[in-house]
């Protein structure tokens, strides 16, 4: 396991050489295979000589089989082909067990970080630090969220806050329209509910309220 992990990833340029090594043993294996079908073709027609010119000369030892180079350069060639294709097999199984490991290993770091706001919670809402004081209360649950909040800003995630923005049906979802004094016709007047997106990939729309105008 520690030798996959601290395997280094093939490069793109790795990676499309070792493609091209595959496509190219096939390109050959393909070509000397019609190679000797021709041979084969053209060692029958020169075999069926007439049976007059047949009588006429005499008997002659009979010659090396013409396509038995070709095909055994054929058999090598597929050979290698197959040796390539298991290697390349090999490699597509290697890397996805190692994108696995990776996401699984992030995954594990995040939920770490995450229970450590449960624990908070759960510290909170203990019998023993229940305070009388509400403002002290929620001033933990403040840095509670705070923490929350910074946990997932970390792992990538961004809020969709179109307040005021023209409406995008890519990022937004409307609930309805509402005419509005001061928010411009099909601009956001009210965010119903804030949206998430991972780097450029929306995870969830924001439902929003849409201005009808004056």
């Amino acid at each position: 396991m520690a030798e996959d992990l601290n395997q280094q990833e093939p490069t793109a340029e790795e990676k499309a050489k070792f493609e091209n090594d595959v496509l190219k043993a096939a390109e050959e294996a393909m070509k000397m295979e019609a190679e000797a079908n021709k041979a084969d073709e053209q060692a029958e027609a020169s075999a069926e000589p007439s049976a007059e010119a047949a009588a006429e000369q005499p008997a002659e030892p009979a010659a090396e089989d013409p396509t038995a180079a070709l095909k055994a350069a054929l058999a090598d060639a597929n050979d290698r082909n197959l040796r390539l294709m298991a290697e390349f097999d090999n490699y597509r199984r290697r890397t996805a067990k190692e994108q696995l490991e990776l996401i699984e290993t992030a995954n594990g770091k995040l939920l770490e970080k995450l229970s450590e706001v449960q624990d908070n919670f759960e510290r909170a809402f203990a019998s023993e630090n229940k305070a009388q004081d509400l403002e002290a209360f929620e001033k933990g649950m403040q840095m509670i969220y705070n923490q929350f909040a910074k946990i997932l800003t970390d792992a990538g995630l961004e809020q969709i806050d179109p307040t005021g923005a023209e409406f995008d049906p890519n990022m937004h979802e409307a609930l309805m329209q509402q005419p509005s004094e001061t928010v411009p016709e099909g601009h956001v007047v009210t965010v119903f509910q804030k949206g998430y997106k991972l780097k450029n990939k929306i995870l969830k729309t924001a439902k929003v309220i849409v201005s009808s105008g004056k």
